[in-house]
């Protein structure tokens, strides 16, 4: 097994998981190379350089790129801060700590480079190359990569690492003046709203609460309206509890999967009720957030979660640790018109309560509303630019508001593949190495993330990340990267041993 190639196309927070699960695993040598052509190595868009305002979403051992070892960014941050006092961390409604996103990048660049050096260690040869892969081609044993300066190489192992895309312009807006179609990095590209202008924030997600806080830390002055269609605000992140499932395991969910090809929304619900009657958890405050979601007013929601933050019912914290542990496991035996149904009705919903927002960035958005500065629409309906300058925002009763600029952070397109990867995943589809899932991404293959074509896995291609969203359906947190990446790499030195055992079995045998 020894000399195996490792081509990795992206270099983001998914390569570093990948990267460092490498180093850590007993294999012989080889080379692994890392194709990323943005100036963001290893940390991606989330994760670049940028203000301190904005914050991951989860606490450390959430964010650990370590398999098995939870405490791995815990340590790091607890280092750092023996070294460098320039951020407070601990959230004071919840007692968590929720590090910058810029400091976060800097743990990813640490440890990929770590990584890195540990495989140099033992032997490995390390290639970094900043171009884009433009194409790729399968032959009968490797993957013919090629990039976008005309350079090709081959490789036993490929993995997709691509990430995520841009925020989808959802209006037709860009190239407007005063539209900022990508609000990151913010340090530079919210600098071009005037303190005294009005803002119109178009989307309500993560990216959203990121740029409300952004604007409030530079001291904006003027009116921000925050609007969407649905108006669904990240959820509010509770205080922590012990808590050990016994129904939502990925054993058990592993376990069903060899069991049975399929199973109904109404079993995996049976298995959600049991594992919340078990906890003593509220069943009717649970099923009430997921489907009156539309019932309630965004502010509303926001205040009544905020001040839940130290509820004692566990219901969904048990729902927040469940979706992004079991997910990727239990949505392939899903039926298809449930996953469907799931992703047309419930989506929004179900990455709300699962990827909630610190609640101290809650507090910030609370005490804007209180103060006239911060209003919070849902049923956007139309955004356009006036002819004499700024925008017209109407929602679906009529009203319309102004605004001066208009940032967006509406999610990026379903298809899940991002703009710079296209013409990559287009060789791979027209040659037939790998397949459209219908929900978005690349078909893969639930055990080992192998890409799938025409019903068949392949072992030297696979997809790491939101590449696999519509075949896995939570890809992009960082424990399902960890995890993904244990899977994959076993996958690759089980192939690559039986090969050559293969291999030396053919040599020594007589003809």
């Amino acid at each position: 097994m020894s000399g195996i190639s490792i081509g990795v196309v992206g270099g983001g927070a998914s390569a570093v998981c990948l990267i460092d699960a490498l180093a850590q695993v007993q294999s012989p040598s080889g080379s692994i190379t890392v194709f990323e052509p943005s100036p963001n190595l290893w940390r991606g868009r989330a994760y670049q350089v940028d203000v301190d305002t904005i914050k991951v979403n989860a606490p450390p051992d959430d964010m650990s790129v370590r398999v098995g070892d939870l405490g791995h960014f815990e340590r790091w941050l607890e280092i750092r801060e023996r070294i460098v006092e320039d951020f407070d961390n601990i959230d004071p409604y919840s007692g968590m700590r929720f590090a910058p996103r810029t400091v976060y990048g800097e743990y990813l660049e640490q440890s990929a480079y770590a990584a890195l050096g540990e495989l140099r260690r033992k032997g490995w040869r390390v290639d970094l190359v900043g171009t884009a892969v433009t194409a790729a081609r399968r032959t009968s044993d490797q993957v013919l990569l090629s990039t976008s300066n005309g350079s090709a190489g081959a490789f036993d192992y490929v993995v997709l690492c691509v990430g995520g895309d841009s925020p989808k312009d959802a209006y037709g807006l860009t190239g407007v003046p005063g539209f900022i179609a990508d609000p990151y990095p913010m340090s530079h590209n919210l600098r071009q709203i005037g303190a005294r202008e009005d803002v119109a924030v178009i989307g309500s997600g993560l990216t959203a609460v990121d740029i409300i806080l952004a604007l409030a830390a530079q001291g904006h002055q003027g009116r921000i309206s925050l609007l969407s269609r649905r108006g669904v605000l990240p959820g509010v992140r509770q205080r922590p509890i012990t808590f050990e499932p016994r129904h939502l395991t990925k054993e058990r969910m592993r376990s069903l999967g060899r069991r049975r090809r399929e199973i109904s929304l109404a079993d995996f619900a049976g298995i959600v009720e049991a594992e919340l009657r078990d906890a003593d958890a509220d069943l009717e405050a649970v099923y009430a957030e997921i489907t009156h979601l539309d019932k309630e007013k965004p502010v509303d929601r926001l205040r009544r979660q905020f001040a839940a933050v130290g509820s004692s019912d566990p219901g969904l914290r048990i729902l927040q640790r469940a979706v992004p542990d079991i997910g990727p496991d239990v949505w392939p035996l899903l039926r298809e018109e449930d996953q469907a149904e799931l992703l047309r009705s419930h989506y929004r919903t179900i990455m709300s309560l699962c990827c909630p927002m610190p609640p101290s960035s809650a507090s910030v958005m609370l005490e804007l509303v209180d103060a006239g500065q911060l209003d919070i629409r849902s049923g956007l309906h139309k955004v356009a630019a006036r002819s004499g300058g700024g925008f017209e925002l109407v929602t679906a009763d009529g009203t319309a508001l102004g605004a001066d600029k208009v940032v967006n952070a509406v999610n990026a397109s379903e298809g899940r593949i991002p703009t710079g990867a296209l013409p990559l995943v287009t060789t791979l589809t027209r040659s037939r190495a790998a397949g459209r899932h219908p929900h978005g991404g690349l078909r893969l293959a639930r055990a080992t993330s192998r890409l799938i074509a025409n019903g068949t896995a392949d072992p030297r291609l696979y997809g790491l990340g939101n590449i696999g969203a519509g075949a896995l359906f939570f890809t992009f947190g960082i424990p399902s990267l960890v995890d993904r990446s244990e899977d994959i790499l076993a996958s690759i030195l089980q192939h690559a041993g039986a090969a050559q055992s293969a291999h030396s079995a053919d040599v020594l045998l007589p003809a």
